[in-house]
């Protein structure tokens, strides 16, 4: 029987266990919007992981949608990632840059001046984000012309380079949490009528014309992706009776690229979907899945049964640098503090203790 604490070949990059550790934003990014000395320190403490998925990385300027938050589309952003994954790779560790362009989710004091929030469509999303002047409501964001959307493709590509450069063993394509590829993929957010809206099969194009970009600059072999079906975060509106129409006609144009993975955020009862969406997909599967709480030991017999390749950690992950040792003993494990999910000094981010 295969379990969690097995090694695999994931699309020729070996992981140690089938263990990952999920993206998770941490707004402790250095001037210029770089890695810093305590992010290495923060992720080579992890590297027992089969895989880390760092937070998500902007791909360009206007692709920022948190204070904070790091950035791939720099010549000093690459040069400070390379610490990062040094230090990972000398703890034995594999680590892929999740590529995430917030989309209308952010607001314009996060960007240099002129710049405005863009999406799929003018439709600004409900909610606010916290910024260094305060809370501040999601602002209507400006659409993209067709030439604007290849242009984002673009950026894409060349911050997957940017990571490859950085010494990332690959890079995931961030499509879920109502960011902008999953904007794309969400009527409600896209009211686009031309190539990149109005049908599932047009919605869907954005999210493949991605991948493919990114799989032809860097190897699909290094190219993963992320999604999260039926997600309402960052009021997405997806309708259920287009949910699986929509998302099995995605991962068959994503399985014929021979990608490195499938990762699938599950959200609320949807694991018939899942599962049809793994058996759709012709590469490994990674799965955070739904829990009360954060994902525990239990979700490790989602390996063993098949349902998953690989099981993807969150906030346990965080609180815990040595995750996997402490699943193989069910414990003791350190409790998240929320307090300091976002932001700060190494206080709740490398000061969690080891076994």
């Amino acid at each position: 029987m295969t379990t969690a604490f097995d090694s695999i070949d994931l699309a020729g990059t070996p992981l140690a266990n089938r263990i990952a550790m999920a993206p998770m934003t941490r707004s402790r990014a250095g001037e210029g919007a770089t890695a810093t000395d305590l992010t290495a320190e923060y992720y080579a403490q992890r590297a027992s992981a089969g895989l880390i998925i760092t937070e998500g990385i902007q791909p360009s300027v206007v692709g920022q949608g948190y204070p904070d938050t790091p950035g791939l589309h720099s010549a000093e952003q690459v040069a400070s990632w390379r610490k990062v994954t040094a230090a990972v790779h000398a703890a034995g560790g594999r680590i892929f840059a999740q590529l995430m362009h917030a989309g209308r989710i952010g607001h314009p004091v996060l960007l240099p001046d002129g710049l405005v929030n863009v999406a799929p469509s003018a439709v600004a999303a409900e909610g606010q984000v916290y910024t260094a002047e305060g809370p501040k409501d999601y602002v209507t964001p400006r659409e993209l012309t067709g030439e604007e959307v290849r242009a984002t493709i673009a950026d894409f590509a060349a911050a997957a380079r940017n990571a490859i450069d950085a010494g990332f063993d690959g890079v995931e394509l961030h499509g879920a949490n109502g960011y902008l590829i999953h904007q794309f993929l969400a009527p409600g957010s896209n009211r686009r009528t031309d190539e990149w809206g109005g049908t599932p099969e047009n919605r869907i194009r954005f999210a493949v014309e991605t991948a493919r970009a990114v799989a032809a600059e860097i190897g699909a072999a290094r190219t993963g992706i992320r999604l999260s079906p039926g997600n309402p975060f960052n009021d997405i509106s997806e309708p259920e009776t287009e949910l699986e129409a929509t998302y099995t006609s995605l991962v068959k144009e994503l399985s014929a690229l021979d990608l490195a993975y499938l990762h699938v955020m599950e959200v609320g009862p949807v694991r018939e979907l899942v599962s049809t969406l793994r058996d759709g997909f012709n590469g490994p599967f990674v799965l955070n899945p739904a829990t009360e709480g954060p994902t525990g030991h239990d979700a490790l017999a989602l390996v063993e049964d098949g349902t998953a390749d690989v099981v993807a950690f969150g906030s346990l992950f965080l609180a815990n640098p040595d995750l996997p040792a402490r699943l193989k003993t069910e414990g003791p494990y350190n409790t998240p503090d929320p307090t300091t999910f976002y932001g700060g000094t190494e206080k709740g981010y490398t000061d969690y203790p080891a076994l």
